[in-house]
């Protein structure tokens, strides 16, 4: 027969409403998780719940996993596979079990949402961006009501040093160094917006509400982190346009971006303890970077352990060697991780680095979502030569744009290819 019955029809019907349902649960879920990820000052924190919700939404929503995606799973393996052998070490210790255990969390989230992006679903993308703006804004939000001292024990906000003139925000991460590279991603949104589609009354105040979040943190590697961001997603969307007007607007309009980002600046600095503050992180070296027990020598340090020690020193164990931390991520990979873990941690990021560059300036729906989260992974990276990120929520989030939306982009090319052949 080649007609349906009705009876026959209801199970399609029924088939279809229960996976709109599940998509529709899907990005609810997906929305809540990144407007959680903004706090970050205790462990588990909310957002790490809700990796395991968002975890099974995918699974209820039938989610792919994309065979291109095999390389970024086995490196992710390789990296925690280092870490574990190095818990051979200390793994009596209850902090580097949770530490270990935390990288494992990581390291499957940066591949859930490099799964959630592969096919560059657009409403997929919409959320994510409302939600990382809203969790942005209300980081900020809190960071101020610190700093001004607008509320009683809002200090709780700040990171606050031998006097209030050194205090710093940090808002609801434990450190402002992380607290200002999670506002990069939002920012360039925002800004490629106003580049792209001209300047509206909420596109700045939004965009200057962030700048000042992220000036205030006074976080020398995010301000660094920002700058090189920023420079490579103007280059990467100038490069994009298809026409010389398009790219003579993004010139006119990023010269007043820079200057109104100038003036912000310069109105800041205008507070007495914003300009001391200014004046104290601007210095090129800080006491802890040089000296017997500074930042340099405990690199060098690092690296005859790393040298020394193959299957790594495990979780915090430099630290209780030599009193400190060496800040420096990849270095972190080996001494943590080992050289298995340590060579896979720095392969994914170089990895990472060249399948974004390949795919970033392919005209796709998504590609200034994707110019944006690769503009701010180059940033993590550069920065990660002078800070710890292996454990940044946001960089893993950074990590699955980057794969998911070159996958799709390289799945549409193909597409195309097999629409129009030569």
């Amino acid at each position: 027969m080649s007609a349906r019955s009705p009876a026959a029809a209801l199970p399609s019907e029924y088939a279809g409403g229960s996976a709109a349902f599940a998509e529709r649960l899907l990005n609810f879920v997906l929305f809540i998780t990144v407007l959680l990820s903004s706090i970050a000052f205790i462990e588990p924190s909310p957002h790490d719940v809700m990796m395991f919700v968002l975890l099974v939404a995918c699974i209820a929503a039938r989610v792919r996993f994309d065979r291109r995606l095999t390389p970024l799973l086995m490196l992710t393996i390789l990296w925690l596979v280092g870490g574990g052998l190095s818990l051979v070490q200390v793994g009596d210790d209850p902090k580097a079990i949770q530490y270990f255990g935390t990288s494992v969390y990581l390291g499957i989230a940066g591949i859930i949402f490099a799964c959630l992006f592969s096919d560059g679903d657009m409403a997929r993308l919409a959320t994510l961006r409302r939600a990382y703006l809203l969790a942005a804004m209300i980081a900020v939000a809190a960071g101020y009501i610190g700093y001004f001292h607008l509320l009683p024990g809002s200090n709780i906000f700040l990171d606050v040093g031998n006097v209030q003139a050194e205090a710093r925000v940090s808002s609801t991460f434990k450190d402002p160094n992380v607290f200002g590279p999670f506002l990069i991603y939002p920012l360039l949104l925002l800004m490629m917006g106003i580049l792209m589609r001209g300047a509206t009354a909420i596109g700045v105040a939004a965009t200057a509400v962030l700048l000042g979040g992220l000036f205030l943190s006074f976080s020398r590697g995010a301000w660094i982190h920002f700058a090189v961001s920023a420079s490579v997603a103007v280059v990467l969307l100038y490069s994009a346009m298809p026409g010389p007007r398009m790219r003579t607007r993004i010139v006119v309009i990023g010269f007043a971006v820079v200057v109104a980002m100038a003036l912000l600046v310069i109105a800041l600095t205008s507070i007495p303890s914003i300009h001391h503050m200014l004046l104290e992180r601007a210095k090129a070296f800080e006491p802890y970077d040089t000296g017997p027990g500074g930042r340099f020598t405990l690199q060098q340090l690092a690296l005859n352990s790393i040298l020394e020690h193959g299957i790594g020193l495990g979780p915090f164990e430099f630290a209780r060697i030599y009193g400190l931390q060496q800040h420096e991520v990849y270095m972190q990979g080996f001494l943590v991780y080992g050289w298995l873990g340590g060579t896979a941690y720095l392969t994914i990021v170089l990895v990472t680095l060249l399948v974004g560059l390949r795919t970033v300036l392919v005209p796709t729906p998504w590609q200034f979502y994707l110019i944006a989260a690769y503009a701010v992974f180059v940033g993590e990276a550069c920065e990660g030569i002078i800070i710890d990120s292996d454990h940044w929520r946001h960089f893993f989030l950074m990590l699955g744009l980057v794969w998911g939306l070159s996958v799709a982009t390289i799945n549409s090319r193909r597409r195309i290819g097999h629409k129009h052949p030569s």
